[in-house]
């Protein structure tokens, strides 16, 4: 599989993230490309889907893998996350709003995972159908400073190589 280098200058993603801030792409309210991929008016290679997210190949990979997962419901950025997007309750460890939240249950684990911990549950199935055995890494790019080009929030999954460190 082909993977492509973009330069982070104004013609890569860093600059594509600045348009995006300076245009007011997050406050818009405009379906973004990751809204139209959902709604199947722009065309992807879907890997996975369910009720809550959909995972499809990045178009320009920097990764002989590289995937997006998404939550199908429109959420701009990380840092704009609610309360409502972080519980989840795994093997007997409730994790609540808060991070002095945590503690012990007896109760069986809640399903549906909530959002943000299924998009990270359905990243690493999809990792594990994908090949990355040896590892992989997650990226979520936040705002004008984290390169986030597109205001929906995703993460990427980039594996197949040695990634170098740091990453940015």
């Amino acid at each position: 599989q082909r993977w492509v280098a973009v330069s982070s200058g104004q013609d890569g993603e860093v600059g594509k993230a600045q348009r995006a801030a300076a245009a007011g792409e997050e406050a818009s309210g405009q379906p973004t490309i990751f809204s139209k991929i959902i709604a199947r008016s722009v065309p992807a290679t879907i890997l996975y889907e369910d009720e809550k997210c959909l995972v499809f190949r990045d178009v320009a990979p920097q990764a002989p893998v590289h995937f997006l997962v998404i939550p199908k419901r429109p959420i701009p950025r990380i840092s704009r996350v609610g309360p409502q997007d972080s519980e989840v309750s795994l093997g007997g460890l409730s994790l609540g709003r808060g991070w002095g939240d945590m503690q012990a249950s007896a109760d069986p684990p809640a399903e549906p995972l909530q959002l943000l911990g299924h998009l990270l549950v359905v990243a690493a199935r999809t990792a594990q159908t994908e090949g990355l055995a040896d590892g992989y890494r997650l990226v979520i790019n936040d705002g004008k400073h984290g390169a986030q080009s597109v205001y929906h929030l995703h993460v990427h999954v980039l594996g197949g190589r040695q990634l170098g460190w740091p990453p940015g």
